[in-house]
This record gives structure tokens, C-alpha cells and sequence, in this order.
């Protein structure tokens, strides 16, 4: 038995839904959430969650997020995109949703898009999965080249890390060394050597790649 909750703002699609979804056998729903509030209650006791995206995409991204990492059982199927919205469409599924259901959708393409991800199936269209595949490589590419960066970065001296540092934050060589209590003569010595070492030709260069090692350590935390 397929345990489904339906997220939608209109209380009468709910109503609808939940009245279309009761004939089939092997599914009940278990209520529906007309807020995000009690979204967040019910989710917990469903295996599929029919959220739609009624609410702004932030809003929803969010809910999406929330209930991908915090019940990560239970399968998103997202509700009310336009077909033709590939990008909208890969922002959810980045976010955690297992399917998307597009508004022209028939009840036995919604009821068969259920049964596929409480199945742990996906079903897209092959533009849908050109781009999904895409931007899985985009990604393992940023992941890759961020690593990269991040063995450079590890190869600088600490006294380096804090030139990098205020370099990153616009000082020039004259205010790093006296913020470091260090000869301009010095500074220059360490910005040419960090240069160098992370094989960039300018400071806004090494500064770039210094806010990007950070922004990933970031996103890891």
C-alpha cells in the first residue's frame, strides 16, 4: 500500500485528488497539507509526497530540501510544472525530488508516475534526462576542479594563507604589511610565490580561486 500526502494550497484540489487517488487499491492517502507548516508535520508518515509548486519556488525549494534530507524515505513527486520547463524541472530534482508530474498530465500518467518512484523509478522524458545527465557531469567537473583547487591551496605556507586572505578582501601590499606587521618588500615576495604556486598571472586571479576553494567548503559543511 502506497501512503500519500497531498501538498497543494487549493483545498479543493486536494479534494479532488484525494477522491481520484482513493479508488485505486494499492494506494491511500493519508491527508493533504494546504500549508507548509502542516506539510512538514504529515510528511513523515507518507511514502510519496505530491508537493506542488503553487507556493514561490524558494518557498517550495525549501520544503523540498527539508523533506529530502530530513525523511529521506519518503519519495517527492512535484506537482504544477509546465511541461516544457527543463530548468525549473532539474532545480527541483537538484533539491531532492525523486519526479515531477507536469500540469497536461492524465489521472493514469499521475497514478503511474507514483507507482514508478515508490519504485524507486524516475520518469522523464529523453530531454529531460539529456540535461539531467548533463548536469551531473557539469557537476562531477565542479567537483573535480574544485578539489584541485583545494590541493593547491593546502601546498601554500599559513604565512601565505593569511597574505591570500587579505588580498582576497582588496588590501593592498602596503595595508597587508602592516596589518601582518610584515616589509612591503615581504608582502611582494609572498604574493609573487602565491602566484606561483596556484599558477594564476594577476591577484584578482588568486583571489577568484580563493573565494571558490571557500565557497565549497561551505557548501560541505
Amino acid at each position: 500500500m502506497i501512503k500519500i500526502l497531498i501538498v497543494n494550497q487549493a483545498r479543493l484540489i486536494c479534494s479532488v485528488l484525494t477522491a481520484v487517488l482513493r479508488e485505486e487499491p494499492d494506494i491511500r492517502v493519508i491527508g493533504y497539507a494546504t500549508t507548509q507548516e502542516t506539510a512538514r508535520k504529515k510528511a513523515p508518515q507518507a511514502d510519496v509526497v505530491l508537493l506542488d509548486t503553487g507556493w514561490s519556488d524558494g518557498e517550495t525549494l525549501e520544503l523540498t530540501q527539508w523533506i529530502a534530507r530530513t525523511q529521506p524515505q519518503t519519495h517527492i513527486l512535484i506537482t504544477g510544472i509546465e511541461k516544457h520547463a527543463p530548468e525549473k524541472i532539474l532545480m527541483y530534482v537538484e533539491a531532492g525530488a525523486d519526479g515531477y508530474v507536469p500540469k497536461e498530465v492524465s489521472v493514469e500518467d499521475l497514478l503511474e508516475n507514483i507507482r514508478a518512484v515508490q519504485a524507486d523509478k524516475a520518469l522523464f522524458p529523453p530531454e529531460m534526462v539529456a540535461k539531467l545527465i548533463a548536469r551531473v557531469n557539469e557537476l562531477a567537473d565542479m567537483c573535480a576542479d574544485q578539489e584541485q583547487i583545494a590541493n593547491v591551496l593546502r601546498g601554500l605556507t599559513p604565512r601565505e594563507r593569511d597574505v591570500l586572505d587579505l588580498v582576497t578582501d582588496g588590501l593592498s601590499n602596503q595595508e597587508i604589511g602592516e596589518k601582518l606587521h610584515i616589509e612591503v618588500g615581504t608582502v611582494k615576495n609572498h604574493v609573487h610565490k602565491i602566484l606561483r604556486k596556484l599558477d594564476v598571472t594577476n591577484r584578482d586571479e588568486a583571489a577568484e580561486m580563493y573565494m571558490r576553494a571557500q565557497a565549497a567548503t561551505l557548501d560541505d559543511e
